[in-house]
């Protein structure tokens, strides 16, 4: 038995780097990873695939780890980077994109991601483990942004 929780989420912002560096950082996965938090190992499948391994998470009896495999398009031109999923790699299917705007004097970030975890619990379990995954996944992506804008020289004030 297992309980699929999805997320999608979605965050917009400006940032002090040029379109040019935020690109580069953002279209390099290895490097991008760096700044998500509690990344245990990062593995290149080749082809612009990755596979992330999270660290473990939970509580003593309930101990998740999230295993996905992603591959990613880099288009500089339009300063896009898309990933989907890598079917059959882990319990989580995850999919986004990164669209970069040049505002001359600052640089305009989105990120849109979309995931599906299989968590192997009952699902009388669900109404309390899918919001508190849901929550966590978030936090994490949140925590990325925030790492990411440190990265860029901060956040433009608006």
């Amino acid at each position: 038995m297992s309980i699929t929780v999805s997320i999608d989420l979605g965050y917009a912002f400006d940032v002090k780097a040029r379109a040019k560096e935020v690109f580069e950082v953002l279209a390099d996965v290895p490097l991008s990873a760096s700044y998500f938090p509690h990344v245990d190992k990062l593995v290149d499948l080749g082809g612009g695939a990755y596979r992330w391994e999270m660290k473990k998470i939970g509580l003593p009896q309930i101990n998740l780890q999230t295993i996905y495999a992603s591959t990613y398009a880099a288009n500089k031109a339009k300063k896009t980077i898309v990933w989907t999923p890598v079917e059959g790699v882990g319990n989580a299917r995850v999919s986004g994109d990164w669209k970069i705007v040049d505002k001359k004097t600052s640089t305009h970030v989105e990120l849109q991601i979309s995931g599906e975890l299989s968590v192997p619990l009952p699902s009388l379990l669900e109404a309390v483990i899918a919001p508190a995954v849901e929550h966590e996944f978030e936090k994490l992506v949140e925590l990325y942004i925030h790492n990411l804008v440190e990265r860029f020289g901060g956040e433009v004030d608006a």
